[in-house]
């Protein structure tokens, strides 16, 4: 799960700092293990790939037991340190953006892209999608994510084809400006499934009506 989540930008020395305070370790099988993070399936996922969490938490250990030792012939697993991540939205809502160590995921609501019930772009969709565009220039991705995701309102077949619908559509926009002619896009539509908020207001559905782009970091 997320260790750490910002609404503000870190600092590259707080990023360093956080990340070494968040060594975890969990026993499995007779050995102290680092935790993992989890491995999308581009087939058929349980969850969509780079929405699963990256990390389980550690299991709480009491240093103080006088049982716990390491069983004969265990070995410590080399240490590893949870991901961290970094969540920033604007005051409305309208777009967040989730850092991680290895990914940029960028979420934009439906209705700053289109029109209701549409997936035809509005006037204001090319500019957001081309600084989108300019930052996996940036990063050197060479595979996108983008999915697509609508509320719980309507039948579920129509919400699959309307949220695929608008997949694509950014998709194409967002090959206007990547340049890289390699780039391999990964386009999905996932009607109400996966949800990030209560479909049971208004302001949860709209949070749910999103696309979601996502791309690795470049290694500094």
């Amino acid at each position: 799960m997320t260790v750490l989540t910002a609404l503000t930008t870190l600092t590259e020395r707080h990023r360093a700092a956080a990340a070494a305070a968040v060594i975890g370790l969990v026993v499995a099988g007779g050995h102290l293990v680092g935790a993992t993070g989890a491995r999308a399936d581009d087939v058929q996922p349980s969850v969509p790939p780079g929405t699963e969490p990256s990390a389980a938490a550690p299991v709480a250990i009491d240093s103080n037991a006088p049982g716990l030792k390491i069983p004969q012939g265990g070995t410590l697993a080399p240490v590893k340190v949870l991901d961290i991540a970094e969540v920033v939205e604007d005051l409305g809502g309208e777009q967040r953006r989730q850092e991680t160590n290895q990914a940029v995921m960028m979420a934009l609501q439906s209705e700053v892209l289109f029109p209701e019930n549409s997936a035809v772009f509005n006037a204001q969709a090319a500019a957001r999608l081309q600084a989108i565009g300019n930052e996996i220039n940036q990063q050197k991705a060479t595979r996108v994510r983008v999915f697509g995701f609508t509320d719980d309102q309507g039948s579920y077949e129509h919400g699959k084809e309307l949220s695929k619908q608008r997949a694509d559509a950014v998709q194409a926009e967002l090959a206007k400006t990547v340049t890289d002619p390699a780039v391999v896009f990964d386009v999905r539509g996932y009607s109400e499934d996966y949800p990030i908020a209560d479909n049971g207001t208004e302001e949860g559905r709209k949070k749910n009506r999103r696309v979601e782009i996502t791309f690795p970091r470049s290694v500094p």
